[in-house]
């Protein structure tokens, strides 16, 4: 859905994370090695705030290498943890594997954030260079032989050992995490699982390429003013700016971007033209030609049930689910297809809607896919007398982000200042210093514009994560969007949907910036991927709020206030188009599940997604979210493959904790609700188990009937 969107960092930085507990931490020891002083990005971050990531300092040709001996210094402190002659123990097993590779740690994060934001061709070709060698490096920690065996016996001592509940947790989750990566394979597998996952991460960032490359390579262009009729003045202004970059001035520009081509569709009143747009959107890394992804989606595919045939998996979604709340693939389907069968049954009613406009203007159309967002639109307005372009000038993308911030302070007690001398990694990124009360929580970056060799969506990336390990380490994290940049002194104006992603991504930074636990691997958002998407979803019911609304829904020309009656229209509309929303993210999520079910069956990506599609009854007036070929979740990484269910899964948990807010005496502001979520959710990061975390937080076990309540579908009446 697209305000549910939270893009991995690189698919490089994934393969070493996966297997190395500490690649993410940045409080660094001084390694006294030429790598580290000859390269800004293996050297600890210096200055306040407990060390700020250098951004002069960085160039792309830092990269290779700094991966590359950043690599090797970890190799030897872990052969050295591996060949310790002392019996194996919490502090000299476990806790040194915690504290090493943080030199490769700092330089794989950054690698990330230019991977994901400034990733122009010579970034590209690190990234090929690195897939392979990186995928390799996490393979050789997690089949290092005796390192196991030694994490291991902690493991199996971990209850008579005197040790922590939160050591106890650590120790667990690193064995797992090494058990569950193919560390007890057989000897004569090992190879081949080595030489799977580099394949893998070279495809990945092949895929990921191929579908940026589409997002920057074609694109609609309007040289005829008429042919913006029905667009708000301020998409228009944005094309307009969009086409002075790719030098086309007087004509307007498109990109093939979701933050453009979705309002482009929903607003211009030239059908030839939305379907055009929409052709090109979808069909992004389906084009037939050099960047096309179907091909890479096969091996992808025939190569992650091999591997988990090796990992003694039936297929991959076995492999994925066994490691998360869901704990098997079935109980993720059953948790969608509860859901699949009155959504759709809603989508054929706002298709009966929105086919009675069109007959009524006279159109003489059938409602085809590229005309649903823009007769749902129509359908509103008759509806619920509300028109998204009335609500659309009260939507300031700066006053959205006070609002988030004004939001976190109520929840939180926390304060966000500027620090406009602090540089990121683009002159757009900002730096806010983030207080409760005289103390530092840490910094949050802000990187709001889109530009060319930037990753479409919107995500959280962390620079430096929390911990309290060897003293407290303040967590850095960055929210990132792509919207397009207005004139000098203009303020750049947002839809409903843009405002409540922005608030969606900005509860996964809560979650990093909350994080009080006392080991990295535990901290933040390092939880079950399908309950990540848990905080990030509920942060969302902030933005409807009364008291965030009538402070920071103020006219960009007058500076009023939003009015109490459009305010009281956006209530009423909550549940509008539940039916296309859903449908649309189920249906990717359903494919993405069943096309890792067919283990090694070999794929025709397309005919796969049509019969699939066909089989579970897909209205036609929709297609999937994220059709396979520009798949991103799935196929430039693992972070959501055979996952991408999560937002279904962590929406039943939001929902039913929005109703513990709404039940309570101050609503969404209650401070006894607010410190109960703080206390059992966000600040404990992986330390308890999700589930466990969730029970302690509403008093019992998550059920559905909230959810189906939201969304406004039958459900069972609450007792």
């Amino acid at each position: 859905m697209n305000r549910r969107h939270l893009l991995t960092a690189s698919t490089a930085l994934a393969a070493a994370a996966a297997f190395d507990p500490a690649f993410a931490a940045t409080k660094g020891k001084k390694l006294a090695t030429a790598a580290t002083v000859g390269n800004p990005l293996l050297a600890p971050w210096t200055g306040p705030y407990g060390g700020l990531p250098p951004f002069g300092k960085f160039q792309v040709p830092h990269f290779e290498p700094a991966l590359t001996n950043g690599m090797d210094m970890a190799r030897k402190e872990i052969a050295a943890i591996a060949a310790n002659p002392a019996k194996p123990t919490f502090a000299n097993t476990i806790a040194a594997l915690e504290d090493s590779g943080r030199p490769v740690g700092r330089a794989f994060s950054m690698f990330g954030v230019f991977a994901s934001t400034m990733d122009d061709k010579p970034m590209q070709a690190v990234e090929q260079k690195v897939a392979g060698p990186a995928a390799a490096f996490g393979d050789e920690v997690t089949q290092n032989v005796a390192l196991f065996a030694r994490i291991k016996a902690v493991y199996d001592a971990r209850e008579t050992s005197g040790l922590t509940a939160e050591q106890k947790r650590l120790t667990w989750v690193t064995y797992n995490r090494f058990a569950h990566s193919g560390a007890d394979v057989s000897a004569a597998d090992k190879p081949r699982l080595t030489q799977i996952n580099q394949r893998l991460a070279t495809l990945y960032t092949t895929f990921s390429q191929n579908e940026l490359s589409d997002e920057e390579t074609y694109t609609l262009v309007i040289d005829k003013k008429e042919d913006l009729a029905g667009l708000p003045d301020s998409l228009i202004a944005g094309a307009a700016q969009a086409a002075e970059g790719h030098k086309m001035p007087g004509k307007w520009v498109i990109t093939n971007t979701r933050s453009s081509m979705e309002p482009f569709i929903t607003y211009s009143t030239n059908r030839a033209l939305r379907e055009k747009g929409w052709r090109m959107w979808i069909s992004r890394g389906d084009n037939g030609d050099a960047h096309d992804n179907n091909g890479i989606i096969v091996e992808i595919l025939q190569l992650r049930a091999e591997k988990a045939k090796i990992l003694g998996f039936p297929t991959h979604a076995h492999w994925i689910t066994a490691d998360n709340m869901a704990k098997t693939p079935d109980a993720a389907m059953d948790l969608m297809l509860k859901v699949w069968k009155p959504a759709v049954a809603r989508v054929h009613e706002e298709v009966a809607d929105m086919q009675a406009v069109a007959d009524k203007e006279g159109a003489g159309i059938k409602i085809a896919p590229w005309d649903y967002r823009f007769y749902s639109e129509k359908v509103r307005k008759a509806k619920y007398d509300l028109d998204q372009n009335e609500v659309k000038p009260y939507l300031q993308l700066e006053k959205i982000r006070e609002a988030m911030h004004w939001a976190a302070g109520q929840l939180y007690g926390f304060h966000f200042t500027l620090l406009p001398t602090v540089k990121g990694a683009h002159p757009d990124v900002r730096a806010y210093e983030v207080t409760r009360g005289k103390e530092l929580v840490g910094l949050w970056y802000f990187d709001p514009y889109a530009r060319a060799g930037k990753q479409s969506g919107a995500w959280m990336n962390e620079y430096r994560t929390q911990e309290n390990f060897k003293g407290k380490v303040t967590p850095i994290v960055s929210n990132n969007c792509n919207f397009v940049k207005g004139k000098p002194g203009e303020p750049v104006l947002i839809s409903w949907d843009d405002a409540s992603t922005m608030f969606h991504e900005f509860g996964h930074a809560l979650h990093g910036l909350n994080s009080n636990v006392h080991y990295t691997t535990l901290a933040g958002t390092n939880v079950a991927r399908d309950f990540v998407e848990f905080p990030s979803q509920l942060n969302e019911h902030w933005l409807p709020t009364k008291q965030v609304l009538s402070q920071f829904a103020v006219h960009y020309q007058t500076g009023k206030s939003m009015p109490a009656e459009l305010l009281a229209k956006i209530e009423k509309a909550r549940t509008f188009n539940q039916g296309f929303d859903t449908v649309e993210y189920l249906a990717s999520a359903i494919v993405d599940m069943k096309v890792h079910l067919a283990g090694s069956a070999k794929i025709d990506p397309k005919a796969f997604e049509r019969d699939t599609l066909k089989e579970i009854g897909m209205p036609e007036e929709i297609v999937m979210r994220h059709r396979m070929p520009h798949f991103g979740h799935i196929f430039s990484g693992d972070g959501y493959s055979a996952g991408y269910y999560d937002y279904i899964w962590a929406d039943t948990l939001t929902a039913d904790a929005a109703e513990a807010f709404e039940e309570s005496p101050g609503g969404y502001y209650d401070k006894a609700t607010a410190k109960r979520l703080h206390d059992c959710i966000m600040s404990v990061g992986n330390t308890v188990p999700a589930d466990v975390a969730f029970r302690n937080f509403r008093g019992r076990d998550v059920t559905v009937d909230a959810l189906m309540r939201d969304r406004g579908f039958p459900a069972p009446k609450k007792t």
